[in-house]
């Protein structure tokens, strides 16, 4: 009797399921689409279409006037491969980017360093540290520009107190590339010293109580324990700062406004006195093409330098 009224029930159960479920599966990828439709259209409106609009410009002789447009092929990749102003431009990035990475890397180390072993006034010392990364780039232009003036900056100031001779800062071009890259570390190391701290929190106190325990100073437990641990942070931290440094342009152009001269002057600005000064849009879009590349090696190899790191380990 129970076997011959519960098999009705169930049969109609199991037929209804697969008329629901559709409609139901629909509903939700429809939900899901309304969900991520704003960033789409953000994504293809602000990355998709200006890279595919900017490649389009590579090959044509596109000017900001709205002349030319027409088809030029390879010509602007090959103008720019035998540019001697933009090779020059684009070793003053490199140099750059060398010379910056080191100290923003080492300075932000110690700095979280001595505020993570107990350096007193921890609050004060984070705020002071990473507050300049805070200003814009205007801002931190004009600080500096004071600060190397070389009749009232404070620069020449101390080093004549160590009997050392004013220095044209920005007015020479042997020097201004430098100057720069100081007042870039002091604007952008707090980045780098809040990843190496929260690096630094994540290291278990279990492994220097034991260090401690079998009698290791604190020297030992730096170089052992704490550096090692680190490895990861400082990896990741050398890969952000030579993108970034890549992408020098603001503060080298507000310093040096007047002053850049062809050593000095780096690939960004040239990309953008190209299309803008030099009104040739297809060109400076060349130009990005061929910086854009150098980029995406940059990044390969880093990339495959940490996997392969990662493998070993």
């Amino acid at each position: 009797m129970t076997a011959t009224v519960d098999t009705p029930i169930t049969r109609a159960t199991t037929r209804t399921k697969p008329a629901t479920a559709p409609a139901g599966r629909n509903r939700e990828q429809l939900v899901s689409w309304a969900f991520l439709a704003p960033f789409l259209i953000a994504f293809v409106l602000f990355l998709v279409w200006p890279l595919a609009h900017g490649l389009y410009l590579s090959f044509t002789n596109q000017s900001l006037t709205g002349a030319g447009g027409s088809w030029v092929g390879f010509d602007n990749y090959r103008e720019a491969l035998t540019d001697s102003t933009m090779w020059r431009a684009l070793g003053t990035t490199v140099l750059f980017t060398v010379v910056s990475t080191i100290p923003l890397v080492l300075i932000a180390l110690v700095m979280a360093l001595l505020v993570h072993r107990g350096l007193p006034g921890q609050w004060l010392w984070r705020l002071a540290f990473f507050m300049p990364f805070l200003l814009a780039s205007t801002v931190i232009s004009q600080i500096w520009v004071w600060i190397f003036n070389p009749d009232i900056g404070a620069a020449n100031a101390v080093l004549g107190k160590i009997g050392i001779g004013p220095i044209a800062w920005l007015q020479d071009p042997d020097v201004n590339l430098y100057a720069i890259v100081i007042a870039t570390v002091w604007w952008t190391v707090g980045f780098n010293f809040l990843l190496y701290l929260a690096a630094l929190q994540n290291i278990p106190d279990q492994h220097y109580e034991a260090a401690a325990l079998d009698g290791a100073g604190p020297w030992r437990q730096l170089w052992s324990i704490t550096l090692p641990q680190l490895v990861p942070a400082t990896v990741l931290i050398v890969m952000l700062q030579i993108l970034a440094s890549l992408k020098l342009f603001d503060q080298a152009y507000q310093m040096l406004i007047g002053l850049s001269t062809d050593t000095t002057r780096p690939i960004v600005q040239y990309i953008f006195e190209s299309g803008f000064v030099g009104y040739r849009f297809g060109y400076s879009a060349a130009i990005s093409y061929v910086f854009f590349a150098l980029i995406i090696i940059v990044g390969v190899f880093q990339m495959t330098a940490m996997n392969r790191r990662r493998s070993l380990s």
